[in-house]
């Protein structure tokens, strides 16, 4: 040992003798507790001698200070063991445990089931922490809860506050799972594993260590249930108990006084009493039962009332722990944490440039009944980023912002549009001139949900129209097309790209044209879907708040006549994504298609066509029938539930 080890080994002792009174630990010793064998010392004798002893004299016989120092931490402050879902020692605990503890622990053993480890799959890290039930969704699924600094191990965190899985060497996507089991001398079960869908929250850098996961509700084998959670916060000196997965960590903790200590038993279950240790200005909640890093995110459950009083986040090993505190776990469940988390839209703008809703008075916007013989209705979005209500809404379009032959679904928390629905009628084509039409803020939108030609300044970013703004320009009248060419150039039509989209105008811009040129369309109508695919992975723009997405779709629908049914007009749909790869490795990834994905590399913009049922896999949004008419669904050799994808180095490439 060293001579600082030796030093700061002898204070804290000193300390330890001050604050405890060693004559109740020698009447524990006697009782011959567990954690005595685990610390290699079945003489309790010994022990009680090293108690005795002074600790400037404990080199002279033999002993260490470190090795006395986890004797009195052992006995005072226990790690006991779990074992087949029961606190082992319990009935030998230290003279801080008033008579009655062992009961106490007893009636929450229950809880034990539902505390479990967060492990890693494709990681470097077979684990990283504890995890615990703390909620049951509508749905069935349970929300566990941990630390953010474990979920960032394997995930990070979105614009929406959830939280996406990151990619590790090879492009191999990281996982997450929780082992419900883990005790000592268990053989390993994987019915006590669950994988975890994804993290609901991830909490940004300056908020409490929390993370909230999604998981699937376990079998009725596996008793996992959400802990109770105390009402209020709890008080100095409260009993608590802290139940987590202890992992050997040299960097923070003195290597040797561990190795005492544990005897190189880790990462299995253990349950820490303790005692609550309230700072003077009450900003921590803060408690002395022993823990390692691999306690991070574990419970901190009151004896007392056998509810959740806080989350480990913290510790040193002997000098002291912090918790986040129960009151901000309820109040982060309570403004919609699990799942619908969302950074505000910012502050109210000074006279916004833009037009009001009488400026938009007429407007029918998308038509779900313009294919004449089937409708196509608008798809129902998923529900991870809202939908913002234009002023002019009506009961029936609630959402839709209405232009000339288009409308718009528009997600005020990313600043853009996430839906585009156009009507395009190839009979009425007009020649309509850009010009030099100014782009403008929709102020049926709140100005400060939208993006402005500041955000826009980035040399690399370009205004990118999700309506491609030709193929509007057509209607009955010149004056028609000119207007729905105006409309186009509203901040709610457009999308930040980056300049590398501009490679790829020939095939993506050119997807309307190429098949209405191509299928023999009735009356020459079509029409198109557009969006962005939001993943988690998108880059800000600026100090905007807004992500800059870096995939997007688009859906053409059709009538077409079907020569082999007589010329019977049937609905045509087809669906195509521009992607650096992105999705068309995680579509590989999802169906196990692991030599397809090892070693994939991102490269340029590129078009490539997709199953429907797969695009709605990708975005969550479910567009109805029209998976049922999508000709690359039927494609020969396409197996159940694999994910098909076409690049399209060429229009020829395109299967209709």
């Amino acid at each position: 040992m060293t001579d600082r080890a030796f030093t700061e080994s002898l204070n804290r002792l000193e300390g330890l003798r001050a604050n405890w009174d060693f004559d109740k630990l020698k009447q524990v010793i006697d009782d011959g507790p567990p954690i005595l064998k685990e610390l290699g010392l079945a003489d309790a004798a010994a022990a009680k001698q090293m108690l005795d002893s002074e600790p400037g004299q404990l080199e002279a016989a033999g002993h260490s200070p470190v090795q006395l120092e986890a004797i009195v931490r052992a006995v005072g402050r226990p790690p006991l063991l779990v074992r087949n879902g029961q606190v082992e020692g319990k009935t030998q605990l230290g003279a801080d445990f008033a008579q009655g503890t062992d009961i106490k622990i007893t009636n929450i053993e229950p809880l034990l089931p539902s505390v479990g480890r967060i492990e890693f799959r494709n990681h470097d890290m077979t684990w990283g922490g504890t995890g615990w039930v703390i909620d049951e969704e509508d749905d069935g699924s349970l929300l566990v809860i941990t630390n953010r600094h474990v979920a960032k191990l394997v995930a990070r965190r979105t614009f929406l506050g959830d939280g996406v899985f990151m990619f590790g060497p090879g492009n191999i996507q990281y996982g997450a799972a929780i082992d419900f089991l883990e005790e000592v001398e268990t053989s390993e079960d994987d019915s006590r594993t669950v994988r975890i869908q994804k993290f609901t929250y991830i909490a940004d850098d300056i908020s409490a260590d929390v993370a909230l996961a999604r998981i699937d509700k376990p079998g009725d084998g596996l008793a996992v249930t959400p802990l109770p959670r105390a009402e209020a916060d709890a008080e100095n000196g409260e009993m608590i108990a802290v139940i987590g997965y202890p992992a050997s960590d040299g960097s923070r903790n003195d290597r040797t006084q561990m190795e005492r200590y544990f005897q190189g038993l880790y990462d299995v279950k253990r349950f820490a009493p303790g005692f609550v240790q309230v700072a003077d200005d009450a900003a921590r909640l803060g408690h002395d039962a022993t823990t390692l890093g691999g306690n991070s995110g574990s419970p901190v459950i009151s004896l007392d009332s056998g509810k959740v009083v806080g989350l480990h986040f913290a510790g040193r090993f002997g000098i002291g722990n912090s918790a986040v505190r129960v009151s901000t776990l309820t109040g982060l469940l309570d403004d919609g944490a699990a799942g619908d988390v969302h950074p505000s839209a910012g502050g109210p703008t000074e006279a916004p440039e833009g037009h009001e809703a009488d400026h938009f008075a007429g407007r029918e916007g998308y038509d779900a009944e313009f294919l004449q013989v089937v409708p196509v209705p608008l798809p129902k979005l998923s529900d991870r980023i809202p939908l913002t209500a234009p002023s002019d809404a009506t009961p029936e379009r609630p959402f839709e912002l209405r232009y000339q032959h288009f409308s718009v679904l528009y997600g005020g928390a990313v600043k853009g549009p996430l839906l585009t629905a156009l009507n395009v009628d190839g009979e009425q084509t007009k020649r309509v001139k850009r010009g030099s039409t100014r782009w403008r803020k929709d102020l049926r939108i709140p100005a400060e949900q939208q993006l402005d030609k500041e955000a826009y300044g980035h040399a690399d970013i370009d205004r990118g129209h999700l309506v491609r703004r030709a193929i509007t320009n057509w209607g009955e009248t010149h004056e028609i097309a000119k207007r729905a060419n105006k409309d186009t150039f509203h901040y709610t039509v457009a999308s930040p790209q980056h300049q590398g989209f501009n490679q790829n105008h020939q095939t993506w811009l050119g997807l309307e044209d190429y098949i209405m040129d191509n299928v023999r369309t009735h009356g020459f109508r079509a029409n198109v879907f557009t969006g962005p695919i939001f993943t988690g992975h998108e880059p800000p723009l600026g100090d905007t708040d807004a992500p800059v997405p870096l995939e997007y779709f688009k859906l053409v629908t059709m009538l077409a006549e079907a020569p082999e049914e007589d010329g019977i007009l049937r609905l045509h749909a087809t669906a195509y994504v521009l992607s650096q790869g992105q999705l068309i490795h995680s579509m590989l990834s999802d169906r196990g298609h692991v030599e397809a994905v090892e070693g994939f590399a991102f490269g340029e913009y590129k078009t490539f066509q997709v199953r429907i049922c797969d695009l709605e896999a990708a975005t969550g949004h479910d567009f109805g029938q029209l998976r049922d008419f999508d000709p690359l669904a039927r494609a020969d050799g396409t197996e159940a539930g694999e994910a098909l994808a076409v690049t399209i180095w060429d229009l020829e490439n395109i299967r209709l």
